[in-house]
């Protein structure tokens, strides 16, 4: 198969509607590279159809040596000499690029991987970009990437719209089930950010394809995101951040480890394993994390292996975690409080939850077929704007 990105180098500026010669601001990251592992920067300032003026760099930085929510600074890229604008600053002005950031380019191209989460910052990076993009009366070119958990199964609430954040900026699902091409489509078409969008998609994906099956080199696109397993049980193991349990950050397997110096991990293992979930293992772990909740201090937990990926549901499995860990010790177990993403007036959790009243039913120990049944209409809802911009079928 094909990325945009390969296309775009293979065909030249044809492939986008450009000019030769057109003057590229390119928003990148470590995973913008080609089908040899050659990065999209390299690429196009190497070819003869494009000039690259500017880079952007989004959350994590355009190499992505920057932490969670760590502030990224204005930089110079080594290996082009192009000036980056960091689209991740101190404050929420500075997501979105400004009219000087623009004044000398012909176009924006986004060449983003992202995750198929609703959290995953970098597709609220892009619509940032589309509104910039067309007020500067640019046009913005996607280069278009697997969703590596698959273009078929979608899962969680929509986001309602009083838990708009950067980690959620539109009414869509937690597991999306889209490409980023098809959901910068969803911005424009359905959600009115209106921009000269041209989608440059992929050759040879298949909707039910997880990223193991596209032949293509993955590269961490988020310094917590080594693996495509990584991304397998991100949509529910992210919500690991909204809480004081320790999602593993600084070992080796963030996101599917979970825990904390205060829980029992063979009892949580033994409660969930009870519980049937499909397409999942349970096994009682301990791990140290090097950074951030629970720095250097032991604990224990599970770690989330993915049996069956096709009938794994992330969400609702990591939702019976944090029940569960929350019952094995209510006093201990606690929501996380500090700001999140510029927001400090709203919890984390339900920022990543996205809907009213789930909280209270994980803190109610609700089950988690009730906890499904609640969102079961909004996915109802959402299915005819979906299949509207879909732009693979098969």
């Amino acid at each position: 198969m094909r990325t945009g990105l390969d296309r775009l180098i293979r065909e030249g500026a044809s492939a986008a509607g450009l000019p030769r010669g057109a003057r590229v601001g390119l928003i990148a990251h470590p995973a913008s590279v080609d089908a040899r592992a050659r990065h999209a920067a390299d690429l196009l300032a190497a070819h003869p159809d494009f000039r690259l003026v500017r880079l952007f760099g989004p959350e994590h930085g355009i190499r992505g040596e920057a932490q969670d929510m760590e502030a990224v600074a204005e930089s110079v890229d080594r290996a082009t000499g192009a000036p980056v604008v960091s689209l991740y600053g101190v404050g929420e002005d500075s997501l979105k690029p400004t009219p000087a950031h623009l004044a000398d380019l012909d176009v924006v191209v986004h060449d983003l991987q992202d995750v198929g989460s609703r959290y995953y910052t970098f597709v609220y990076t892009l619509a940032y970009a589309m509104e910039a993009a067309a007020e500067a009366g640019l046009p913005v070119v996607v280069l278009d990437r697997p969703n590596p958990i698959g273009g078929l199964a979608v899962e969680g609430p929509v986001l309602e719209p009083v838990f708009r954040s950067f980690v959620g900026r539109y009414p869509i699902p937690v597991r999306h089930g889209l490409t980023t091409g098809e959901l910068a489509v969803l911005f424009r078409d359905v959600f009115g950010v209106r921009c000269d969008l041209r989608v440059v998609p992929m050759e040879g994906w298949r909707r039910a394809a997880h990223f193991e099956e596209t032949g293509l080199p993955w590269v961490a696109p988020s310094p917590n995101m080594p693996t495509s397993e990584t991304a397998r049980v991100y949509p529910g193991g992210c919500l690991v951040e909204g809480t004081n349990l320790s999602e593993a950050r600084g070992t080796t397997r963030p996101f599917e480890l979970t825990g904390a110096p205060w829980l029992d991990g063979a009892h949580l293992a033994r409660t969930l394993t009870e519980e049937n979930l499909p397409g999942v293992l349970f096994r009682a772990a301990s791990f140290r994390p090097e950074f951030q909740k629970h720095a250097k201090h032991l604990c224990e937990g599970v770690q989330v292996h993915v049996a069956d990926r096709v009938t794994f549901r992330p969400f609702a499995t990591y939702l019976a975690l944090l029940r569960e860990a929350r019952r094995q010790d209510p006093l201990a177990f606690d929501w996380r409080r500090d700001a999140y993403e510029f927001v400090r007036d709203r919890l984390a959790i339900d920022l990543l939850l996205g809907k009213t009243g789930l909280r209270e039913m994980v803190e109610a120990g609700t089950s988690t077929a009730e906890m499904e049944a609640s969102w079961a209409e909004d996915l109802a809802r959402f299915a005819p704007a979906r299949e509207r911009v879909l732009l693979y079928r098969a």
